[in-house]
C-alpha cells in the first residue's frame, strides 16, 4: 500500500477525530472521574478495533447494503447515547465528586468505552464511506489495505483522545465549576448527536 494514500488517510481522519463528539465526551468525563483515562481510551480504540475486524471481514459492506440492518444498528447507537448523555446530564462529574464517590472499575469503564465506539453510528459511517475512498484495487488485498487504514485511525483516536482526557483532568481538576459545566457540555453534546441521529434515520422509514 502506498504511503501517500496512507498519509492523505491519516491527515483526513485525524481531521475527524480532533471534531467533538460522544468519544471526546467520554474522554473528559473518564478524566474527571477516574485517576486515569487510560482504560477509557483503551475501551474507545477497542470499539474501533471490532469496526476494523468487521470491515477487514466484509460485513460493513453487507450492513451498508442491508437497509434494515443498517438502521437498527443506528438506533441501537443512538439511543445508547441519549441514555449515555442523559446520565451525564444527571450526575455531572466533578473532581470533587470523584473524590467521594467509589470510582467506576477500569473493566466497567473499558467496556463502557468500547460500548460507546462500537455502537456509535458516526464511526460506523466512517468504515462505510471515509474509508473506502482510501482504497486501491490494484494494491494489496482489499482486506489488508482495509487493516493497516483501521489501525491508522485507532492510533489516532488513542493519541487525540488520551490528550483530551488527561489535559482535562490537569485543567479542570482545581477548578469544580468549569469541571461540571464542561461535563453536562459533553453529556449535551452525547444527548443531542444521538438525539439527531434517531431523528435522522427514523425520517428515512
Amino acid at each position: 500500500m502506498e504511503w501517500g494514500t496512507v498519509t492523505a488517510f491519516l491527515a483526513v481522519d485525524l481531521l475527524l477525530v480532533c471534531v467533538p463528539g460522544a468519544d471526546w465526551a467520554y474522554a473528559i468525563s473518564a478524566g474527571l472521574r477516574g485517576r486515569s483515562v487510560l482504560p477509557a481510551v483503551s475501551g474507545l480504540v477497542a470499539g474501533y478495533a471490532v469496526h476494523t475486524l468487521l470491515a477487514v471481514a466484509g460485513l460493513a459492506v453487507l450492513v451498508a447494503g442491508s437497509p434494515g440492518l443498517l438502521t437498527a444498528v443506528t438506533v441501537v447507537g443512538a439511543g445508547y447515547l441519549v441514555w449515555l448523555g442523559w446520565s451525564v446530564l444527571r450526575r455531572p462529574a466533578t473532581p470533587g465528586a470523584a473524590a467521594d464517590a467509589p470510582a467506576a472499575s477500569p473493566a466497567r469503564t473499558f467496556l463502557r468505552g468500547a460500548a460507546i465506539s462500537g455502537l456509535n453510528p458516526k464511526g460506523l459511517l466512517l468504515y462505510l464511506s471515509v474509508l473506502p475512498q482510501f482504497l486501491r484495487p490494484a494494491g494489496p488485498p482489499v482486506a489488508a489495505q482495509t487493516a493497516v487504514l483501521g489501525a491508522v485511525h485507532m492510533a489516532n483516536c488513542a493519541a487525540v483522545y488520551l490528550t483530551v482526557g488527561v489535559l482535562a483532568r490537569a485543567v479542570l481538576h482545581a477548578r469544580p465549576a468549569a469541571a461540571r459545566a464542561v461535563t453536562r457540555t459533553s453529556g449535551a453534546a452525547m444527548l443531542g448527536i444521538g438525539g439527531f441521529l434517531l431523528v435522522e434515520r427514523l425520517a428515512t422509514l
